[in-house]
């Protein structure tokens, strides 16, 4: 694994790719912090990451695109099933060394609050809780995106639908204010989600049995439970959508409240991604 990792540092280091990344971060981050802490006398620095933060919608395609959509376009991804690798360390290799490419411009942003502090009153626990959160909800688009280049080989294919993703989850609190709140729209909305899910299941592992009971399965509890014990419906699909936000969550930290939960969320959706790529990759491999 570490050979793999060390090969994509430096060749994101080769090209422009991680140059253009890491001055995208800095230069936007920087902007936002001038305008909050220095012109509009806003000692609170995670205003500005939570102000800057739609740069992921730039950034992450940018840094993820040609993780693995590369490699399949030249057919080097034969090499890497090739290796006396598990196809779980080629992809942990992969995806630490974009998050050490993430990870430079996040340590340089670190010294802000410091400065900011030399001019006024700065909560370092707060604003440091925040960074943190900043740099775990990157961690976790850079595991989407890297599953968005693992399922195609075009490059612009897989930057578009990393940022359709990205944006739609930007917006998901916004869509919750308007879905209706009844046990109905609820359920239906529910079953649209499920099949979805067996789509993307029967995309990932190309198994269409397997996708079909998924589906049926998900299907029958949904309609059992809606059936038997409806009231639970009731404002579930806008909560649930509030919830998916990875945007929503880390905003609970801007405001001040340091939310663990939001922690394991991040963590736990780029865990979930990481293994949709492995899973992705290994159907490839045996097909």
């Amino acid at each position: 694994m570490s050979a793999i990792f060390r090969h994509e540092l430096r060749s994101h280091f080769h090209g422009i790719t991680a140059y253009l990344f890491m001055a995208f971060i800095l230069a936007f981050i920087g902007i936002y912090t001038s305008l909050y802490c220095f012109k509009a006398y806003v000692t609170n620095f995670e205003y500005a990451l939570g102000a800057g933060c739609f740069i992921f919608f730039i950034c992450i395609p940018i840094l993820t695109m040609k993780a693995i959509a590369e490699e399949r376009k030249q057919k080097t991804d034969q090499l890497l099933y090739s290796l006396p690798l598990s196809m779980t360390k080629v992809v942990l290799g992969k995806y630490l060394a974009m998050v050490v490419i993430f990870t430079i411009p996040m340590l340089i942003v670190s010294l802000y609050p410091l400065i900011i502090k030399n001019y006024g009153g700065v909560w370092l626990p707060e604003a440091y809780g925040t960074l943190l959160c900043f740099w775990l909800m990157g961690c976790a688009f850079i595991a989407v995106g890297m599953f968005m280049s693992s399922v195609t080989e075009n490059q612009a294919i897989a930057a578009g639908f990393c940022f359709l993703v990205l944006i739609i989850n930007y917006f998901l609190g916004t869509f919750a204010n308007y879905v209706n709140t009844s046990a109905r729209s609820s359920f239906y909305a529910v079953c649209v989600c499920i099949v979805l899910l067996a789509i993307v299941w029967w995309i990932v592992t190309k198994n269409e049995l397997l996708a079909a009971i998924v589906g049926v399965v998900l299907m029958a509890a949904n309609v059992g439970l809606f059936k038997f014990k409806s009231s639970l419906f009731e404002g579930f699909f806008p909560t649930l959508l509030e919830k998916l936000s990875l945007y929503e969550r880390f905003y609970v930290t801007v405001d001040g409240v340091l939310d663990l939960t939001a922690f394991v969320f991040f963590i736990t959706i780029g865990g979930v991604f990481l293994y949709l790529t492995v899973q992705s990759l290994e159907k490839r491999r045996y097909s």
